[in-house]
């Protein structure tokens, strides 16, 4: 059975089975992992199938809607997230690191080459440390008399921060060719640096790049058919979104956030390039 350990954050353990009840969570989930630690199989996807096997790990974005169809005895951790974790301001809640942990996966949400939700990892450690954490997570949910707070927070912290790492963002829609890795590398580091605005200057890129200073931006347009100050505005925009959709953040926050001079200037800017309001968006949500 699953069980609540953290107000709106629910965790399944299934030691060796056949049939499980995952999608019963599918309309209110917002972000879920899925560790499989032994057993074969696929899951189906989004109406397409991926195989798994022992040590397959997976993420799931909202509307993601999957089923486990396991060929041998399965066992299997989900950590998920429901959508009411970042509207939620409980005691409990609010002693938790939560904008921390939206800023990560609000990365992986924005990633658009992550298609079928399987976790590839840049290196054997970082997928070790990732099993490690959700073993641990999962230790705590089985010690049902009690459980430490502190071990579960720092163990989800790095959970996701590890994900939001091995994650690739480039964007099929925008990128023109992928045949340049410093592109990739580049589109990585605004990604996970977007909230730090002097990272990201012309001269800082340019540095952390080996590319001259008067060049970068041209470098960045010939690959990509967009310039790098549209690049980086239009992925604040998406997150933007991100943050209208499932958290409760004021406009003056998410201005303050990104980077915007205020909740006027954000909404001007979100007009002009998603042609509605702020509140226009909102509304439409409902």
């Amino acid at each position: 059975m699953p069980r609540t350990i953290i107000e709106n954050i629910v965790i399944h353990h299934y030691k060796e089975e056949t049939f499980f009840t995952f999608c019963k969570y599918t309309t209110i989930r917002f972000f879920e992992i899925v560790y499989i630690e032994k057993g074969n199989g696929a899951i189906k996807i989004n109406g397409k199938k991926v195989s798994y096997s022992a040590s397959s790990i997976f993420v799931f974005v909202p509307d993601d809607i999957y089923i486990i169809q396991a060929e041998t005895p399965t066992t299997v951790t989900a950590i998920k997230f429901l959508k009411s974790f970042f509207r939620n301001s409980s005691s409990q809640n609010t002693l938790l690191p939560i904008n921390h942990w939206f800023r990560k996966i609000e990365e992986i949400l924005n990633s658009e080459s992550h298609q079928l939700r399987e976790m590839q990892f840049e290196s054997d450690p970082d997928r070790k440390h990732l099993v490690s954490l959700v073993n641990m997570v999962a230790n705590e949910y089985l010690n049902r008399q009690s459980f430490d707070i502190f071990i579960i927070e720092n163990s989800l912290s790095v959970i996701l921060h590890l994900i939001a790492r091995n994650i690739q963002y480039i964007n099929i829609e925008t990128i023109k060719e992928v045949k340049s890795s410093k592109i990739q590398q580049i589109i990585n580091y605004i990604h996970s640096n977007i909230y730090n605005p002097e990272l990201l200057s012309t001269k800082n890129l340019a540095k952390e790049f080996h590319i001259a200073s008067n060049y970068i931006s041209e470098y960045f347009k010939k690959h990509t058919d967009v310039s790098l100050k549209k690049y980086i505005l239009h992925y604040k925009l998406k997150l933007v979104e991100t943050r209208l959709k499932y958290t409760d953040s004021q406009d003056s926050e998410i201005a303050l956030e990104l980077g915007f001079t205020d909740s006027s200037h954000l909404n001007k800017t979100f007009k002009t390039y998603k042609n509605i309001s702020l509140s226009e968006f909102k509304a439409n949500l409902v």
